[in-house]
């Protein structure tokens, strides 16, 4: 029996994938001190160009999005120029790349621009320290107002465009797993009175914002978007979160984007106000282009695609240990496991 996870898929009339396998965004902090993708970087991405799409690691919007060290920028002439040798080298190698956008929201630190607040939907912070920098400790946010809210919506569709202009073929919004945009999509960390919390249709508002103004700047067709509906991570799970995610993901039906990308480190999880997995919640509010993610075997990935719980599946770490993912797979040989060693070097 043929694996579905070698067959092609259209996600539009623009743009089609060699197979069912994206590479999943992974975090690396490996760009320069100017948060310029380095010749490394790209020999990164190019050995794996052969995933049917490469979602690139969450890439910051502007200074002020930055919370760990050198993850890499896309508000620059130098970034810009950075990010085109890696999508070069995709390219060359025959794959195609989007670039994912990010702003950390209230898991920014002005250390790393030497500033004075960071910005979030509420004064509401996360307790703990920054990830590989365990002496910084979070801070209380600095709630947006409307013209912040207003030029992040800017910066957004700004960064999709630099995107563009670096030769990506499309663009993932990070909305997902505790940062900016899931901050305004979940009550424990969006406790506004204003049009943008309070209820559903406002606590969703800033997320379609952003995504109409990049889907009216490069085209729907070339725009995705993360969600995590199951907070866990940074975010302190609401039972009435579900009623901001069936309001969002029924706007998000009426859209006709790239695909929506769950936000999960294991898909087996499950909530209770959810009524189980993420992914079988949101299949059920969204019919269109679904990508899976979180913990799947290249085994239980194609039963998933067979069960048409979603239409294409993302790897994570199993592709930091194995470059040569998807042959592998393909040849039927043994995987190599990962190791949190392997974050040290870009192999």
């Amino acid at each position: 029996m043929t694996s579905k996870l070698f067959e092609t898929y259209a996600l539009n009339d623009q743009i089609s994938l060699q197979n069912r396998i994206l590479m999943a965004p992974l975090t690396r902090c490996m760009a320069d001190d100017n948060l310029v993708p380095t010749e490394a970087m790209a020999d990164y991405y190019a050995r794996r160009a052969d995933a049917g799409l490469i979602i690139s690691e969450a890439t910051i919007i502007r200074p002020d999005a930055q919370g760990y060290p050198n993850t890499p920028g896309l508000f620059t002439s130098e970034q810009i120029d950075g990010w085109r040798k890696v999508t070069d080298a995709v390219h060359a190698r025959g794959g195609k790349i989007f670039a994912q956008l990010w702003h950390t929201g209230r898991v920014a630190h002005p250390h790393f621009y030497n500033g004075d607040k960071v910005l979030a939907p509420s004064a509401e912070k996360v307790e703990g320290t920054v990830p590989r920098m365990r002496d910084l400790s979070y801070i209380t946010p600095t709630p947006a107002t409307l013209d912040d809210i207003n030029q992040l919506i800017a910066d957004y569709s700004q960064a999709a465009s630099n995107a563009i202009d670096a030769g990506f073929d499309g663009i993932e919004i990070h909305a997902a797993n505790g940062y900016l945009i899931d901050q305004f999509l979940h009550y424990e960390s969006n406790t506004r009175t204003d049009e943008y919390g309070g209820t559903p249709e406002n606590m969703s508002r800033f997320a379609l914002q952003v995504i109409d103004a990049i889907a009216d700047r490069i085209g729907a067709e070339r725009t995705a978007v993360r969600l995590t509906p199951g907070a866990y991570f940074n975010m302190q799970a609401d039972p009435r979160d579900r009623t901001v995610f069936d309001y969002l993901l029924a706007q998000l039906e009426q859209r006709t984007l790239a695909f929506v990308h769950i936000g999960t480190f294991d898909d087996a999880m499950e909530f209770d106000f959810l009524g189980g997995r993420v992914s079988d919640y949101v299949r059920a509010n969204y019919s269109k282009t679904l990508v899976g993610v979180g913990g799947f075997t290249p085994q239980s990935g194609d039963q998933a695609l067979r069960d048409d719980r979603f239409d294409l599946l993302a790897i994570g770490r199993p592709f930091i240990a194995n470059p040569d993912y998807v042959e592998k797979v393909r040849q039927g040989e043994t995987l190599t496991p990962y190791s949190e060693e392997m974050l040290e070097t870009l192999v």
